[in-house]
């Protein structure tokens, strides 16, 4: 039943509110058009956040595991860690920027 209840609320973030977002755009004028690109950013930056979140941890987790076993390998595993955070974090830079652009593109 958990399970069924988690589905449910993934579906209805998913597909309603971003539905509801452009209903409102449409229907309100320029209120609407502001909660769309609202919702818009907010989204924009939460899922970029969360996805490099995932990533950043999965690739010092996987770094850190590779250096306790191989510490002789550490300074070219130091240096892929960084590159690899690096780009990384350029994913929320750019989630960032979309977000900037569609707050203060009204």
């Amino acid at each position: 039943m958990r399970k069924f209840m988690n589905l449910v609320l993934w579906a209805f973030v998913v597909f309603f509110v971003p539905i509801a977002a452009m209903a409102e755009t449409v229907d309100a004028g320029d209120e609407g058009k502001r909660l769309g690109y609202a919702l818009g950013a907010g989204l924009a930056v939460g899922l970029a956040g969360l996805g490099c979140g995932i990533g950043q941890g999965l690739t010092a987790g996987n770094t850190t595991a590779g250096i306790a076993r191989n510490p002789g390998a550490a300074g070219s595993m130091f240096t892929n860690f960084i590159l690899g955070m690096v780009l990384i974090e350029s994913i929320a830079i750019y989630g960032l920027l979309i977000a900037l652009i569609l707050v203060f593109s009204i």
